[in-house]
C-alpha cells in the first residue's frame, strides 16, 4: 500500500472577495508539482461563492468536470442549451468533450453556496458533450458507501468516461466501513467534508484528503460524527 496526505491548511488558496476557494491540486495562480493530480483526478476545488456572484461563460473540452453542492443552491447555463440549477443534495457531471461553453452562479442574493467542482481526465478524447444531474436518496449514506459516479449508465449515481466510482457516506462516531477496489489498478482518494476519521491507521480531519493505492481494499472509521467523500480513480 502507497499513500499520501494532503492536510487541509496545506492546500492552495484563492480569495477574490465574491469567491473563496481552495485548491487540493494544482489550479490556476497555485502551482505545486508534487500536487498536480491524483491518477486522473486532476481538479478538486472547495468553493465558496457569495450571493447572485458566480463564474461567467467560459469554454472546457475533453474533461469530466463533477460538481457536487455542499450547501446552497447553484445555477448552470451551457452551450448545449440547460438551465439547472443544482442544490445540496445533488451530483452533477459535465462531459466536456469536444467543447462546451458554461456558467456557474449562486442561485440565491442573500445567502452563499458551498460546492465542490471536481474535474478528471476522460478515458475517450472528444465524445460528444454531455450533462447530466441527479438527486441522491439522503437515506442510503447514512453508515453505508452510497454510489454516486459510476462508469456505466445503469449503476447508481451519474455517469462518467473513466474507469471511476465516487461513494458518499455520513458516518457516525465509533462506526466503521470496509472499501473493495473495483477497478485493478486504481486508487481511492478520501476528501473528509466533516468531522474526525481514521483511514488505514491515518488520522484525518475537516477538509483534508488522503490518497491509498496499490491496494485492493480500505478501510474508514469515524472518531466523531463524518461526512466523506470518496473517489476511485485509475492511476495511470
Amino acid at each position: 500500500m502507497k499513500t499520501v496526505l494532503h492536510q487541509a491548511n496545506t492546500r492552495g488558496h484563492a480569495n477574490h472577495g465574491w469567491l473563496n476557494s481552495y485548491h487540493t491540486f494544482s489550479f490556476a495562480q497555485y502551482y505545486n508539482p508534487e500536487r498536480v493530480h491524483f491518477g486522473v483526478l486532476r481538479v478538486l476545488n472547495d468553493d465558496t461563492v457569495s450571493g447572485s456572484m458566480g463564474f461567467g461563460t467560459h469554454p472546457h473540452d475533453n474533461m469530466e468536470i463533477i460538481s457536487i453542492p455542499l450547501s446552497g443552491d447553484l445555477e448552470h447555463q451551457d452551450s448545449m442549451g440547460n438551465k439547472q440549477v443544482i442544490r445540496q443534495g445533488d451530483v452533477q457531471v459535465l462531459s466536456a468533450g469536444t467543447g462546451i461553453y458554461h456558467s456557474e452562479k449562486n442561485f440565491h442574493k442573500d445567502k452563499e453556496v458551498k460546492f465542490l467542482q471536481i474535474w478528471m481526465f476522460p478515458n475517450k478524447k472528444d465524445v460528444t458533450p454531455r450533462y447530466d444531474q441527479i438527486t441522491l436518496d439522503a437515506d442510503k449514506n447514512h453508515n453505508a458507501w452510497q454510489q454516486v459516479l459510476s462508469p456505466n449508465a445503469d449503476d447508481e449515481g451519474v455517469w462518467v468516461h473513466q474507469n471511476a466510482w465516487f461513494s458518499m457516506t455520513k458516518l457516525d462516531a465509533g462506526k466503521s466501513l470496509d472499501y473493495e477496489v473495483k477497478g485493478k489498478g486504481n486508487g481511492l482518494y478520501y476528501f473528509i467534508l466533516e468531522g474526525d476519521v481514521e483511514v488505514d491507521g491515518q488520522k484525518l480531519g475537516r477538509r483534508d484528503g488522503f490518497g491509498v493505492w496499490e491496494a485492493d481494499h480500505s478501510k474508514l472509521t469515524a472518531s466523531t460524527n463524518a461526512e466523506v467523500l470518496l473517489m476511485e480513480v485509475p492511476m495511470n
